[in-house]
């Protein structure tokens, strides 16, 4: 079925089976292996599939995870990371035939899943001001529009430019280079919304706002807790480090509000008994947690372990700050609270707890069901603290291991994709290039759509991503966005941030990571950065789907030439080698020196992590790990309401719509649902199968989104979820998490009207 749908499934297509109890497995690789042949023929998947995150290939566009250093299976992907790279390779095409046929109106009314499912963007394409349709545009009058627009503005700080995790880390160092010899540090990206809150809590407690453990430590961990996390659909390929670890008599506890498949049972596709046996059992332990409750708990194991006497006094004596108003803080536990914030029996939390203190190695990882609440950053330190108490940071088996999701998006942070990056870098930045660097901060994500609101931001560009459909408050985001004199997209397709435009439109198409990249200096390679710090190649192999595609790297080259002129940065030299851009990289650039080299080991190089490699802590404000005194948050929510969490299905990677089944679910052809246990749905009258309205409420006024079938499933009391991007219209844009501004996507309080 090379041929995109022509047309939308009906939400009343959707059939209910019951959950799934393991996970992979045969459907896994026969679903992998459907979408491939769909979309990019026999012959293409199976030259792309071959080269997917091997040491001659290229990166995986989906998740962060690390490859394994040394030996690597044949087959070194998941399910999802197929499917992922079956978009980008994809046959279909989307060239100036389909927009003279598509009016922008037209556009506008199909989903998110048609949108994508049209194919790789081939041209550069322009929404003129009144016009009905997009209409082709030459790359250097696209770059002519756009440095003119800037140039009309009356502060640089009128720009905004944001970033996906999917950009290279070359694109990356250009792009905030760009960006800052422009004059403004507005460099909001998607890190703003997913994993902003680990950066936080963990810059200010260890001093690195990164994981601390790699992936040999999984091997070697006695206990491995996973907090708020899907391992099974979000980062499949984890499940097979978490088998590992079990088998090397690893403890697994699995802290979350829903039963995930993939931390029930795994079934490993690489192997046969996981192809034809039962598979191995991961958690040990399942704590079936409200939404929010995280960090009453681990405020709870904490008082344990003191009580207990449970704890590293040779470490915390030696290398910490702080634990003397942490004990202290913790010294009259209110249980009570703690109870009703997690919906635990608290004999099931002195299990955990016992478990912890018993463990000489523990691994916690957690994602985004962790940082995407009002007080995300407190219930990280939390867990920190815990670590703390036992000496879990610098120590082979054992650490802190925030899950990151995109591909690249801890490599974008490294190479000064921030709106606040630190003096370090900025000084490093104007020394080498001879530029004049802002310091004043910038706009992140939630920033920059007020100011888009606000009338105080007039031009809006994104290399990579889906903006409109990955923030928060979809009305209010799309609004802002049209309000813009101009929006720029690079992109490789179709996307619901093409329909969200501003007076004049820009699709500007990029190459992939599967595809070749002809400069003038020959082919190149790009670098990426995974969720444990590990920077590595990456070089496609496939022709590119358009001649007229261009790289990342020299569309920002191009773009930067055409609006500085003559420049202190070589521009044209960074494009046609990017080995010149990694020189630069190498002297600006925080643990980077001789990076060319380095990145030209077969597994790349580990980027340094003092608490990591010598339990030392420079980073911090006191030069030690940091304990921290939290005030407890306990989540109330009134009476026939429930406390909503956005989540995604199996069938899709962050905005990206590849299917509409949810398989671990048992949810088939369908998008808007919403997920309520049965006992809720009996105290509040409604029913499973029929239709709602969610309805959310904050200080400001209600928020609606219509038509979602309910599905009786069995997730924590009080809590329900939701797929985004279709639930992003009720996550209030003033609702953010405290210190880092992250959107509360977890914690929504709703209603549910009934309708009709």
């Amino acid at each position: 079925m090379r041929k995109p749908p022509d047309k939308d499934v009906a939400e009343s297509d959707l059939t209910v089976t019951t959950p799934k109890e393991w996970a992979a497995g045969i459907p896994g690789v026969a679903v992998a292996l459907k979408r491939g042949v769909e979309q990019m023929g026999v012959v293409r998947t199976a030259k792309t599939l071959r080269l997917l995150n091997q040491r001659e290939g290229f990166d995986c566009p989906g998740c962060a995870w690390p490859e394994p250093r040394g030996n690597r299976h044949v087959a070194e992907f998941c399910e999802n990371g197929a499917k992922a790279v079956a978009e980008e390779a994809t046959k279909r095409r989307v060239g100036p035939e389909f927009f003279a046929a598509h009016a922008v109106a037209d556009l506008a009314e199909r989903t998110d899943y048609w949108l994508g499912a049209q194919g790789r963007l081939t041209d550069p394409m322009v929404l003129r001001a009144g016009a009905t349709h997009y209409e082709p545009i030459s790359w250097d009058d696209a770059f002519t529009l756009i440095a003119d627009q800037l140039r009309a503005l009356s502060t640089p700080d009128e720009a905004v430019f944001y970033t996906s995790g999917r950009t290279s880390n070359e694109a990356a160092f250009l792009y905030q280079l760009f960006a800052r010899s422009f004059g403004t540090n507005n460099l909001p990206d998607c890190s703003n919304m997913c994993h902003e809150s680990s950066g936080a809590a963990l810059n200010e407690t260890i001093g690195v706002g990164k994981g601390s453990v790699s992936l040999a430590d999984f091997e070697q961990a006695a206990l491995i807790l996973v907090v708020g996390q899907n391992p099974g659909t979000n980062h499949p390929r984890m499940l097979s480090a978490l088998e590992a670890a079990k088998r090397a008599g690893a403890k697994i506890i699995a802290v979350n509000p829903l039963p995930e498949a993939g931390l029930l049972r795994f079934k490993n596709p690489q192997k046969p008994g996981g192809l034809l046996g039962k598979g191995t059992e991961l958690a040990d332990e399942f704590c079936q947690i409200r939404l929010g409750g995280d960090q009453a708990l681990f405020q709870a194991i904490g008082h344990l372990l003191l009580q207990w006497d449970a704890l590293d006094h040779e470490f915390i004596e030696a290398s910490t700050h702080g634990f003397a108003e942490y004990a202290a803080s913790l010294r009259d536990l209110d249980w009570d609270s703690v109870l009703t914030a997690t919906g635990l029996p608290q004999e099931q939390i002195e299990r955990v707890a016992r478990m912890v203190a018993d463990s000489p190695r523990t691994i916690t990882c957690w994602a985004m069901g962790l940082t995407q609440h009002k007080h995300s950053v407190p219930s990280i330190r939390e867990i920190t603290n815990v670590s703390l108490l036992r000496g879990m940071v610098g120590k082979p088996g054992a650490g802190l291991c925030p899950v990151r999701g995109h591909s690249n998006v801890q490599g974008d942070r490294t190479m000064g994709i921030w709106e606040k990056m630190p003096e370090r870098f900025m000084a490093a930045l104007e020394a080498e290039f001879g530029i004049t660097v802002p310091r004043e901060h910038g706009h992140d994500t939630v920033a920059a759509i007020r100011a888009m609101r606000d009338g105080k931001a007039r031009v809006f560009m994104a290399v990579g991503g889906n903006f409109a459909a990955a923030t928060p408050d979809t009305a209010v985001t799309e609004a802002a966005l049209r309000s813009c004199d101009l929006t720029v997209q690079v992109s490789t397709k179709l996307n619901r941030s093409h329909i969200a435009h501003g007076r004049v439109a820009l699709i500007l198409p990029a190459r992939g990571r599967t595809e070749r990249d002809p400069q003038a200096g020959g082919d190149q390679f790009v670098t990426v950065e995974d969720s444990m710090s590990v920077v590595h190649r990456s070089q496609g192999r496939l022709e590119p789907a358009s001649a007229a595609l261009r790289s990342e790297v020299d569309i920002i080259c191009g773009l930067a030439q055409t609006l500085f002129g003559t420049h202190q940065v070589p521009w044209g030299e960074f494009s046609a080698d990017y080995d010149l851009v990694r020189d630069r990289i190498s002297r600006v650039v925080p643990g980077c020196d001789s990076y060319n080299t380095k990145v030209r080991e077969p597994d790349g190089f580990v980027l340094p992590h003092p608490p990591r490699d010598s339990r030392e802590f420079p980073g911090t404000s006191t030069g030690k790990a940091n304990f921290t005194a939290n005030q407890l948050t306990v989540i109330h929510v009134p009476e026939g309401r429930l406390l909503l969490q956005t989540l995604r299905s199996h069938d899709q990677y962050n905005t990206t719509i590849y299917g509409l089944d949810d398989r671990y679910r048992g949810i088939k052809d369908a998008r808007r649902v919403v997920l309520v246990n049965p006992d809720d749905l009996a105290t509040l009258g409604l029913s499973d199968g029929s239709t709602v309205d969610l309805v959310s409420e904050w200080t400001d006024g209600d928020r609606r989104a219509p038509s979602f079938r309910i599905v009786s499933y069995p997730t924590a009391r009080g809590c329900a979820a939701a797929y985004f991007p279709e639930a992003n219209s009720l996550v209030p844009l003033d609702s953010t998490a405290e210190t880092s501004g992250t959107p509360t996507s977890k914690s929504i309080v709703v209603r549910l009207e009934a309708q009709g």
